[in-house]
């Protein structure tokens, strides 16, 4: 994950660009002129649609975003290249023209339902001279891109000739094409290295009804051989992902609760077109693209997901490695801020768990079930030599940390210096904060800055102190 962090891929997204309109307003009454509702606008919001969701995507996961496509002459082609310019897209290589409709979709929603949508758009293929200014401006540019991906949405702007004579281009220079395809003549995505069609789209495009493995198999290879594709991929929506390399590979998607699966699609290929323009192999691809489906499904909507939100999600689902669960104060301060945003009810409990046994195992199982997540603080070895002799730690704090990360109850660890983690609760404004039986009718630090107090028993005999009395036998 840490290259994935701290990559900046230079990515082209060339695609049918259209504008999302919401108009959000509330319904009483029924129109006198004609039997339809009549809806009392108080708000309006607009976002990328289309191939702009994508980059949308492609800028969330940290990618510098360029953008080639066609546009019309229209003050709706104007809104569209501010909202480009607002989130630092190139637009470079967007052509305008004329009289031809930039693609706005208006929906108007009331008590969460949409009522009617309306679009003004042209559909038309794009001119040969669009089609040639395109080319000309990719071929002069076309070293600088890591990845170039096709965002097809069916509108007129990936033509046959255009992607044809893209993909050519781009394999010429060894550039990876990844393409969202749309409707059931794939030919014209021939040469590609992959596509992205969901289940439904891959069984128009094979005539191959994909009810099981093996015919999975079948249309998968039957995409690989009929398109000339280097991978032949097929998302299978709450299933995971399919793809076939030197043999056929599922990899399912785990997400913790699915709200809304719109938009998932573009967050696939904006995951997949990340991942593969830092050189990761196939495998840890496919693993990130569903880790990345897994977070947005969770949304509301047509969303984007970060980094962060991956590392988080993959860390909540224990398929990290433990050091993806240690964080330092600056990046457990984001996580809490982002549990906030999402309602997550957050833990905090602290110690040295020098030497660790199952009287630690239970109380910080009974701790995690207090919230959503659990952070642990952990005493440095200085700290724990102040507090315990300087005959402690019999572990160091990375060994302790590793460890502690790695029980399926704790969801971050944190290290820290002082002898107590004032600090860390001050920062962290835990929701519960949870100490031992011990504490009782004490002074816990911290408190002030807790909503609540929680004190949990500890297991009777277990200790790290008689652990080492045992060690050293002095005590049976």
């Amino acid at each position: 994950m840490d290259i994935l962090k701290t990559a900046k891929p230079n990515i082209l997204v060339i695609g049918d660009l259209m504008i999302d309109h919401y108009l959000w307003g509330s319904c009483e009454r029924i129109s006198p002129e004609a039997p339809v509702q009549v809806v009392d606008i108080n708000n309006e919001t607009t976002v990328l649609g289309g191939a702009g969701n994508v980059i949308n995507n492609l800028k969330a996961l940290g990618a510098n975003v360029s953008v080639s496509g066609v546009i019309g002459d229209d003050d709706n082609g104007t809104e569209l290249v501010e909202m480009l310019h607002d989130i630092a897209v190139d637009t470079d290589n967007l052509i305008i023209q004329k009289e031809r409709k930039t693609s706005k979709k208006s929906r108007v929603i009331a008590v969460s339902q949409q009522i009617l949508r309306y679009d003004k758009e042209s559909k038309d293929d794009i001119t040969q001279d669009s089609v040639e200014h395109i080319l000309q401006k990719l071929e002069n540019e076309i070293s600088k891109f890591d990845v170039i991906v096709l965002s097809d949405y069916g509108k007129g702007v990936l033509t046959k000739e255009l992607c044809q004579r893209v993909i050519a281009l781009s394999n010429a220079v060894n550039v990876k094409v990844l393409v969202d395809p749309k409707g059931s003549d794939f030919s014209k995505y021939r040469g590609a290295y992959l596509l992205t069609p969901n289940k439904k789209e891959a069984i128009l495009a094979t005539g191959i009804e994909i009810k099981d493995d093996d015919s999975l198999q079948k249309a998968l290879l039957q995409l690989k051989k009929e398109c000339d594709l280097g991978i032949s991929l097929i998302t299978l929506s709450e299933d995971g992902i399919a793809l076939y390399d030197d043999e056929v590979k599922i990899f399912p998607t785990v997400a913790k609760e699915v709200f809304d699966v719109t938009g998932a699609g573009d967050t696939v290929i904006a995951s997949i077109a990340f991942s593969l323009s830092v050189g990761k192999t196939i495998d840890e691809v496919a693993k990130f693209a569903n880790l990345a489906a897994g977070v947005v499904v969770g949304k509301i909507g047509s969303a984007t997901v970060t980094m962060n939100e991956i590392e988080e999600h993959e860390a909540s689902l224990h398929k990290s490695t433990s050091d993806a669960h240690i964080k330092n104060f600056e990046d457990i301060e984001s996580i809490v801020n982002r549990c906030r945003v999402n309602g997550k009810k957050v833990v905090f409990t602290n110690g040295c768990f020098d030497i660790l046994h199952v009287g630690h195992v239970k109380y910080l199982q009974i701790a995690k079930s207090f919230g959503d997540i659990l952070i642990v603080g952990l005493n440095s070895d200085a700290s724990v030599s102040r507090l315990k002799g300087p005959s402690r730690p019999v572990n160091i704090a990375e060994d302790r940390a590793y460890l502690l990360a790695a029980l399926e109850a704790v969801d971050f660890v944190v290290p820290f210096e002082e002898d107590t983690p004032y600090e860390l609760i001050k920062m962290i404004e835990p929701d519960v904060l949870v100490k031992g039986g011990d504490y009782e009718g004490k002074v816990v630090v911290g408190t002030e800055f807790a909503k609540e107090l929680k004190l949990v028993d500890f297991v009777d005999g277990k200790s790290t102190t008689k652990t080492i009395e045992k060690i050293q036998g002095n005590k049976c």
